[in-house]
């Protein structure tokens, strides 16, 4: 199968017209129509109605567009991975990590010890889930991760198999979280006095932090004190949903920095409900990149 029978059938799929969609893919019609053809004669079914004005979709073709996209994102990304790694430059060191640990750690201790241009910093890792990082790393899509470490995030594990390298950059505190009442009392506590659960904000399994969560509330809650109301990939999601008092929920003490101290956010649990996380740079080993020689060797320095 040709992967431009796939853009030509998610072209088609949108435009609902072979003309229209033909000049989208820029080629003749006729070339175009064979292509739909032998896209549906490779798979072995009708993918679109012809009979109707505009022309639809089959059910079985609902199916295969939604395959296909996943399909041509997948091929896409593959693609800007290959072309990252074959172009990277041995000055440069490809940094990845979370939005939340580029907002804070990333800014505060690692960018003033690079010259400018000589660290390209890979934004589209803040939208990756968790175990991304980690194949990142091991396939060479980036020279370094910064991300937060427990013992009960199992995604980390492979990185301790390889014997990757690491270096402990700073500490934080995984601390539940609410939005403070007019006398700075916690409008969600736990436990909450009252017959309703206490609404829970939480982390997606894309998040690293989800499993230290998941982990805290196994531990301490359990239904029905609790009710889990919404689950969010990011740290800064979750942080605005607690300034707007959708729930409680739990962010590192250094996102949620400026709302404690304003009093916006205050704790709404006591430390049974906390956890320490470290804050952790990998390397591959076997990575002896010059550029990386002399950034790991300057941050250790640094730390010291």
């Amino acid at each position: 199968m040709d992967i431009l029978w796939l853009k030509d059938f998610v072209s088609l799929a949108a435009l609902r017209n072979f003309s229209r969609a033909a000049e989208d893919r820029n080629v003749s019609q006729p070339a175009f129509s064979r292509r739909i053809r032998l896209l549906e004669e490779d798979i072995g079914v009708r993918l679109i109605n012809r009979q109707t004005l505009p022309l639809s979709i089959t059910p079985a073709g609902e199916v295969f567009l939604d395959q296909a996209r996943k399909i041509l994102r997948t091929y896409d990304e593959a693609v800007e991975r290959c072309q990252a790694i074959d172009a990277a430059d041995d000055d440069v060191v490809r940094f990845a990590t979370t939005q939340s640990l580029y907002l804070t750690l990333y800014k505060s201790m690692i960018e003033p010890l690079v010259n400018e241009g000589t660290v390209d910093i890979d934004l589209n890792s803040t939208t990756w889930v968790a175990d991304q990082f980690v194949t990142a790393l091991q396939q060479g899509y980036c020279d370094v991760i910064l991300t937060y470490w427990h013992p009960s995030m199992d995604f980390l594990a492979p990185l301790e198999v390889a014997k990757c390298e690491y270096i402990t950059l700073a500490t934080d505190r995984l601390v539940p979280l609410s939005r403070a009442n007019p006398d700075g009392t916690p409008q969600f506590p736990i436990p909450n006095a009252g017959r309703k659960p206490t609404p829970v904000l939480t982390y997606g399994s894309s998040s690293p932090l989800s499993q230290v969560v998941d982990y805290i509330m196994r531990q301490q809650l359990l239904p029905p004190s609790v009710l889990v109301v919404s689950r969010n990939s990011l740290a800064v999601g979750l942080r605005a949903m607690l300034v707007e008092s959708f729930g409680m929920g739990w962010l590192p003490m250094q996102v949620a920095k400026d709302e404690i101290e304003r009093g916006t956010l205050v704790r709404a649990g006591d430390d049974g409900l906390s956890a320490d996380l470290e804050i952790r740079l990998y390397r591959d080993s076997a990575n002896k990149k010059p550029s990386l020689e002399t950034l790991w060797r300057d941050i250790k320095s640094s730390m010291r």
